[in-house]
């Protein structure tokens, strides 16, 4: 019995595969090798027109890892990892992007990539147990598996300002940056959002523009990078130490090389926790909030002590007092919100060529045609940037007119939340796998898992004669518990964010990642997988 629409017609679908994956980013690229070299018929359909996800299109100025390089790669092959330099600890979107392209060629991947292949509509057929996809283009296709590799931060969220279509200078969303150089000099910019993306372009923007205007709605905890070039010595050594750095990164709850301390906050005396403080704020990367005192995100009197002594290190960077009483977090806890690392980010706003307002309490009105109207001032721009987030984990499949076996969209369907088993299936959407990054983890350290356990799903498929593999309702409803109960007591419940959907009008809010960390999560695969995969109905 199909499920009554009226695309299922063969014809219709001419070219046949196995698995069908959706997007060409890191786990797209993993997903693709691990499925050829496992005799599996799969190609990659990418919306873009060149690898990398995230890395292909977030291209602004600034935009950069904040994960260390080194723990970021793949760590699949000896051989890569040996060929391959990371120029910095953490590095950049040219060299990113040039890596995945590196990856791409040497593995002999680029022949099952379609590029500028966005989908448009995937709908599953009852009789025949498999997808029928159709892309923007019209290519349509048939296949038994669909894997969305959709990544966290795919879908652009754009702000719903009155008059954006009526502005006449250029403008662009930090995740749709053009890909010829965009001059800023002696023009008037306008960055609205003060997110990771901002802070990592306003100071190369602020250095470039006549004028920036940068309009915050709320401020973020924002912690110094600290980065810088790898040299030839430490080049080798991380060479010769990458079994201990992922061994290290499989420990750590979220990982990283850092790991919580083990100590709580009021072990210590006053002047030793601040000695403790300055020591991690010195160091590169994540150690400021991973490598914290284990209380930081459970105890609200331990992050606010915390919480202050960060508002005092931009007091002391920010030369205008009132500007950095509006840069001070006042409204969440320290790590309840993405931290944006940050180079720079806080002196930006010394410069005489940059002002900072205050959009809560002058509420941005209309865009115009040459620049935008707040309720109390007139801002005349050349340029506006909307560094304004994205509709996070679900937004990139929901866009999509995917309609699973009985008929509802996926949109329909998470119409109160989203709801899956593992982050990885969805009931009543047999044969999709979702590989989102909905793992609060290292991305690439756990993109690597679900790759693998989605590989070795399809492969005990086959060698089994099953066709057709779906998560039960229960095993669903039971993983929502298992995960919401996971976040009771973290702080980052008592924060609206993008992490539970609320930047987004109107979509159901919910925890949108898996928070037991990639130790727990990679043990569950394991466990689900050695199982027969418990918690799935395979038929």
């Amino acid at each position: 019995m199909s499920n009554g629409l009226e695309n299922n017609n063969s014809s219709m679908y001419p070219e046949t595969l196995d698995a069908l994956v959706i997007g060409a980013g890191v786990t797209g690229i993993y997903q693709l090798y691990r499925l050829r070299e496992a005799g599996i018929n799969a190609k990659i359909f990418e919306a873009g027109g060149g690898v990398g996800g995230t890395w292909y299109w977030n291209r602004y100025p600034g935009a950069r890892f904040d994960s260390e390089s080194w723990t970021y790669g793949y760590s699949f092959s000896e051989e890569l990892l040996q060929e391959w330099s990371w120029k910095e600890h953490f590095s950049g979107q040219p060299e990113n992007e040039k890596y995945l392209n590196y990856v791409t060629d040497k593995f002999k991947l680029r022949d099952r990539i379609c590029f500028n292949e966005r989908i448009k509509a995937a709908t599953f057929d009852n009789e025949s147990n498999t997808w029928q996809v159709e892309s923007e283009t019209g290519r349509c296709v048939t296949t038994k598996y669909l894997i969305a590799a959709v990544g966290i931060l795919s879908a652009t969220h754009m702000p719903e300002i009155d008059g954006i279509q009526s502005f006449k200078g250029q403008s662009f969303h930090t995740s749709r940056w053009p890909h010829d150089p965009v001059d800023f000099s002696g023009k008037k910019v306008g960055v609205i959002g003060t997110g990771a993306c901002a802070v990592q372009l306003i100071p190369h923007v602020a250095k470039e523009c006549g004028h920036l205007t940068v309009f915050q709605r709320t401020p973020n905890f924002c912690a110094p990078l600290h980065n810088s070039e790898i040299d030839d010595e430490t080049q080798q050594e991380i060479k010769s130490k990458y079994p201990e750095i992922f061994k290290r990164c499989n420990e750590t709850i979220a990982g990283f090389i850092h790991e919580a301390d083990p100590r709580s906050t009021f072990d210590l005396s006053e002047k030793e926790r601040e000695e403790f403080y300055e020591d991690i704020w010195s160091q590169p990367g994540f150690k400021k909030w991973f490598g914290n005192f284990r209380d930081l995100m459970t105890n609200r009197e331990a992050n606010e002590i915390y919480c202050e002594f960060v508002r005092k290190k931009i007091r002391e960077r920010v030369d205008d007092p009132v500007v950095a009483e509006m840069l001070c977090p006042k409204d969440h806890h320290f790590g309840a919100k993405r931290i944006p690392l940050e180079t720079n980010y806080y002196e930006s706003y010394n410069r005489e060529n940059v002002r900072l307002v205050d959009v809560k309490n002058d509420s941005i009105q209309e865009i115009l045609p040459n620049g935008l109207r707040t309720a109390k001032e007139h801002y005349e721009l050349d340029i506006i940037i909307y560094a304004t987030g994205f509709d996070a984990i679900t937004g990139e499949l929901t866009r999509m007119d995917i309609r699973g076996s009985a008929g509802k969209t996926i949109r329909e369907h998470w119409k109160e939340g989203p709801k899956n088993y593992m982050g990885l299936q969805t009931s009543e959407f047999p044969n999709l796998f979702i590989e989102n990054g909905a793992v609060f983890c290292n991305f690439t350290r756990c993109a690597e898992v679900t790759a693998e356990f989605v590989s070795n799903c399809i492969v005990h498929m086959k060698e089994n004669n099953l066709n057709r593999i779906e998560a039960t309702s229960e095993a669903e409803r039971e993983w929502g518990d298992h995960s919401n109960h996971l976040i009771r007591n973290m702080l980052t419940s008592d924060v609206n964010s993008w992490f539970f959907g609320t930047n987004i009008p109107g979509k159901a809010q919910a925890f949108l990642f898996y928070a037991g960390g990639g130790p727990a999560y990679r043990s569950k695969c394991d466990e689900v997988a050695a199982n027969n995969y418990d918690g799935f109905k395979l038929s």
